[in-house]
């Protein structure tokens, strides 16, 4: 059987738009960094000083480009998260934190929506996240800006609901900084090209509701727009 005798026809692979120009970014896999700002994990219940690490996923095709977002009927609460997220344009296992932001192609706004019901549900019963967190589009970005104009030391990032600031917080109050995350995940998962990390919320996570428009930012990145429907 050759290479490209599909019984069917692949979808096309989920993609960023690379802002100034017409390139995409092609999207491999989706990392989440859990509870990376202190703030957030005090308001959802844990301490930060004792935790390492961790990670959940996304699916690729949960990445959309802002616009229209369409609350899932099976959920009564559903969250917002606001967050750098970090592009991977160069893989490897093991990556040291000296050597991790050469792997960096560059970085986008992004939401990390989630069905909170659904995933404390999860969380009571031990089980997975992925039901209240790789659901369809919950993860939707900006374009991405290649990493050699950003500053991701600094930089303020917030969310607006319908005008209103929400979360706010800055680049410096990461607990766990970019090259620690990649080095942490690299020595689990093997990263590639196409890979994009979600690298956490600040504090003032809530729910969403039909009508609401939601504006995104961080400093030298950019802004994400969303509309609920």
């Amino acid at each position: 059987m050759s290479q490209d005798n599909y019984v069917f026809t692949p979808p096309k692979p989920a993609s960023l738009p690379v802002a100034g120009g017409d390139e995409r970014f092609p999207i491999r896999r989706v990392y989440c960094v859990g509870r990376n700002y202190a703030a957030h994990a005090v308001e959802m219940g844990h301490d930060p000083d004792k935790e390492p690490p961790f990670f959940f996923q996304k699916n690729p095709d949960n990445v959309t480009l802002g616009g229209d977002f369409t609350l899932p009927a099976h959920s009564q609460e559903v969250h917002y998260e606001i967050e750098l997220v970090v592009a991977i344009g160069k893989g490897g296992r093991d990556i040291s934190t000296q050597d991790a932001m050469s792997h960096v192609y560059g970085y986008a706004v992004g939401l990390d929506m989630t069905l909170r019901d659904l995933q404390s549900q999860a969380k009571k019963m031990g089980r997975p996240w992925e039901i209240g967190k790789a659901f369809e589009k919950s993860a939707p970005c900006s374009p991405i800006v290649r990493k050699e104009s950003v500053d991701v030391d600094n930089g303020a990032v917030w969310l607006k609901v319908n005008g209103d600031i929400k979360q706010e917080g800055d680049l410096n109050q990461l607990i766990w900084k970019i090259p620690e995350v990649i080095e942490h995940l690299s020595g689990v998962f093997e990263l590639a090209p196409g890979d994009i990390i979600m690298t956490g919320t600040p504090a003032g996570v809530g729910a969403v509701k039909k009508g609401d428009t939601l504006q995104g930012h961080v400093d030298g990145v950019g802004d994400i727009h969303l509309k609920v429907v």
